[in-house]
């Protein structure tokens, strides 16, 4: 008897908890297909292939070599897209270091005199790359471009009967056989301030996650208690309004996701080894705006959101949407552009690229980053604002 009544205890339990998550079959069907979307959207939008680099080409004045850019656009091949031919190579590193153009390519003075004296002749690449993954990327690509103008110059001197001419040409040698098999060959210099390895390199990148995300988390169940508690019925009839009560959370959780950054980003500093080669004001500026942008966020989902359970999905969507799309993995480059235009609605793409720069480089070419950051935590404040007032006036 004792077991038949505990048995009936535990369906009732199941009953009611089966009845109130079918009440809400709008977040069941989102829970299912909110992932599936977002990986929808991740196979329909990745292109599986890198960004072409952009190459400037640099071929002196008296080296012989065609100045044309439509006679070196076949030598690219897919991994390259060479937007000029210069014999200035200053100016074509100063735009490789302010990011620009992603390779610079200095041709041999004399490939030809160097290749008729049995010589090999050097093609300098240039890059300015942080990322470990990209840079050997670039020095595959540059190795890739040695062995197209090694096959073309051999091509040309076979064409030429050029090894003949020398053999019968008076006190002349034969050309060695390590220039015939391998005319030039590439060194590769990479710029950058730092040259970060794997884990270096993505440290930034996860305190930026890690700051969105409790910035939302935190927040997102916040005004959703409030409601569920009976607390906003308080507010409601006492002197706060809505933005009075929207500030203070700003202010309490801010301090908090403060203080939480602060130690995140001493742990990846000094405990992973990041380097730090930017300045400390600016960078806890970037941090500022991340930090009320992922606030903003938290507090748009608390308040459209009508149940605790709803509110943690939402959260959860948007931290599988920042991993995916945010830049935290896969180089945003490599989306579609519609998916790259909406990846930048997310705080934490324009937080990852930021502390990249700023941690990495010292500096950052992304200074519309910054005004994009404080535009979200701008509109999202607004909205939350608008809405709540809506919430507290309405009853």
């Amino acid at each position: 008897m004792a077991l038949f009544k505990s048995l009936t205890r535990i369906w009732a339990v199941v009953r009611k908890d089966l009845i109130e998550v079918l009440r809400r079959p709008a977040a069941v069907i989102s829970l299912v297909l909110g992932p599936f979307l977002i990986m929808a959207i991740f196979g329909a939008g990745y292109s599986g292939a890198p960004r072409p680099l952009i190459t400037v080409l640099v071929i002196a004045a008296n080296s012989g070599l065609s100045t044309n850019l439509a006679d070196y656009q076949s030598l690219a091949g897919g991994g390259f897209v060479i937007e000029r031919v210069t014999q200035d190579q200053a100016s074509a590193m100063q735009e490789l270091v302010l990011q620009q153009v992603d390779l610079v390519v200095v041709a041999p003075a004399d490939p030809d005199g160097a290749f008729r004296a049995g010589q090999q002749s050097v093609i300098k690449v240039f890059d300015d790359v942080v990322d470990p993954v990209r840079a050997n990327y670039a020095n595959f690509l540059a190795g890739q471009l040695s062995a197209v103008v090694n096959n073309t110059i051999i091509q040309n001197a076979l064409a030429a009967g050029e090894n003949q001419t020398l053999r019968a040409a008076p006190g002349a040698q034969l050309i060695p056989a390590t220039v015939l098999a391998e005319p030039t060959r590439v060194e590769t210099s990479n710029i950058a301030p730092s040259q970060p390895g794997v884990v270096a390199f993505f440290g930034p990148a996860v305190a930026a996650l890690i700051i969105q995300h409790m910035g939302v988390t935190l927040t997102a169940l916040s005004l959703v208690r409030e409601r569920l508690s009976g607390v906003m019925e308080v507010f409601r009839i006492s002197p706060t309004g809505a933005l009075e009560l929207l500030i203070g959370k700003y202010i309490a959780f801010g301090l908090l996701n403060a203080a939480i950054a602060s130690v995140v980003m001493t742990l990846i500093v000094k405990v992973l080894g990041v380097p730090f080669l930017g300045d400390t004001f600016l960078l806890a500026g970037v941090i500022g705006l991340l930090i009320l942008a992922s606030l903003g966020l938290g507090l748009f989902i608390s308040v459209v959101s009508d149940s605790e359970r709803q509110a943690v999905q939402l959260s959860l969507l948007v931290l599988l949407a920042s991993v995916f799309f945010g830049g935290f993995v896969l180089s945003i480059d490599e989306f579609v552009p519609a998916v790259r235009t909406a990846a930048y609605v997310l705080p934490v793409t324009h937080g990852i690229q930021l502390f990249q720069d700023l941690l990495l480089r010292g500096s950052t070419t992304s200074g519309w980053e910054i005004g994009a950051l404080a535009a979200i935590a701008g509109v999202l404040f607004l909205a939350t604002w608008m809405l709540l007032r809506r919430s507290m006036a309405h009853g």
